[in-house]
């Protein structure tokens, strides 16, 4: 009798277990469905509204043109020439732009497309000799960054903000030692004795290394020029390394001539242009292709959430 007592209370206490943990799971499922509805609801503000860019109400009216570069230089990135210079244009179009401020916050990169950008900034303040263009560095204004900002009319920076790196590296590697440490053999065929310049798993090449040495040196003086060309009188050529790829804050930035003020993009705007308006003319993603982003990385939250609170412990 008491064993039949007992397999009634294991059989109670089973049905019991079960019927919380059915009950758990509904209740599971309905939180990830009005989640996701709270989210689509919240999806659909953002399509219908999300892009609206306020500023743009005064796009008719005296402004501030801004546009942002912001990241590394390169074609195929967010601050590839393509992008900064049809902003640039757009900027410049507007007879109601007071004033142009580029605002950089760039390690640099790709001298090709600073070069690019470079010209257009120097073609269009020659077009437009009544709308000044400003650069304005936050965090760090670098290298391609700098060769930009070097065409600007002013360049104004944060006392903390990281300004420089006038020079050009490549990099590479050479995996000679590891390779025969490992027995491999390398099997490599080229047409051209120089074809494979570089080669990491070859043995250094002193006569290909001078002429990619030459090669740096030459693109160095291009920037070099470009910016002699862009601060003129300004920039105090005779301090120590100031070409050597050395990087100064704002503050003593300033006192070389690389920057001419502190200041902020608000400053800028509202004391030297004279426009407190800022309207934003800097390249957005496609709003699609953003709203897909941003739907795809909620929901695969939301998802990964309640499959955590519903995996077995």
């Amino acid at each position: 009798m008491s064993d039949n007592n007992a397999s009634w209370e294991r059989e109670v206490i089973t049905q019991l277990a079960e019927a919380s943990l059915r009950e758990q799971r509904r209740a599971r499922r309905w939180g990830i469905f009005f989640k996701l509805l709270t989210f689509s609801y919240i999806a659909a503000l953002f399509y219908m509204y999300g892009d609206a860019d306020l500023s743009n109400v005064h796009i008719n009216e005296k402004h501030t043109a801004l546009v942002e570069l912001n990241g590394v230089i390169a074609d195929e990135e967010i601050a590839s020439a393509d992008n900064i210079v049809t902003a640039l244009r757009d900027a410049f179009e507007n007879k109601n732009s007071a004033g142009v401020i580029l605002r950089i916050n760039s390690p640099g990169g790709s001298p090709v497309q600073s070069g690019y950008i470079y010209d257009e900034i120097r073609r269009l303040r020659k077009e437009n000799p009544d709308t000044p263009l400003y650069a304005v560095v936050t965090d760090i204004c670098a290298s391609g960054g700098y060769y930009i900002a070097s065409a600007a009319d002013k360049i104004y920076a944060d006392k903390a903000s990281i300004v420089g790196s006038i020079g050009v590296r490549m990099d590479n590697f050479g995996f000679v030692d590891a390779i025969n440490k490992l027995g491999i053999e390398r099997r490599t065929l080229t047409a051209g004795e120089n074809k494979a310049l570089l080669d990491p798993f070859l043995p250094e090449n002193e006569k290909a290394k001078a002429h990619m040495q030459n090669m740096l040196t030459e693109i160095h003086q291009q920037f070099i020029d470009s910016v002699k060309q862009g601060r003129g009188d300004r920039l105090d050529t005779s301090v120590e390394g100031i070409f050597s790829g050395l990087i100064w804050t704002g503050e003593t930035a300033v006192k070389i001539g690389l920057v001419d003020e502190l200041a902020s993009t608000s400053y800028v705007a509202r004391e030297v242009i004279g426009e407190e308006v800022i309207v934003d003319y800097t390249l957005q993603d496609d709003l699609l292709e953003r709203f897909a982003q941003r739907l795809g990385s909620t929901v695969a939250q939301v998802i990964s959430t309640q499959l955590l609170a519903t995996t077995p412990r």
